[in-house]
């Protein structure tokens, strides 16, 4: 199963060029990675990047990352994929750029699912 990670730039070139990541602020304030489940990461861009430009979307198979993963209550009660670890650049194994179009995220169909297009 594919997780998702968005990342601004100045974290994804800090990424590129280090090999790995903590995170953003955010990430490393609460001691782990926040992912995305493809269904939930429109919201989690919409919620946490609105207006936000340059993003890169990461997608990292879930049962690469071992134990280091957990499955934890969020939003509403829904199960967020943490990861207790950094995140290294080898685990990731596709990029896309996460365009801002009429002020929403378009996001790959082949990931999330049709529908997903700005109106």
């Amino acid at each position: 199963m594919l997780i998702l990670k968005i990342l601004r730039a100045d974290e994804w070139a800090a990424l590129r060029r280090d090999g790995a990541t903590n995170g953003a602020p955010v990430d490393v304030a609460d001691g782990f990675v926040h992912f995305s489940t493809p269904q939930q990461a429109p919201e989690t861009a919409a919620r946490h990047f609105a207006g936000e430009e340059d993003l890169t979307l990461l997608c990292v198979e879930a049962e690469t990352l071992g134990d280091a993963l957990r499955w934890e209550p969020s939003r509403g009660g829904a199960l967020f994929p943490h990861l207790y670890r950094e995140l290294r650049l080898s685990d990731i194994v596709r990029t896309d750029p996460l365009p801002l179009v009429n002020g929403r995220h378009v996001f790959p169909e082949d990931i999330v699912g049709p529908g997903k297009a700005p109106a």
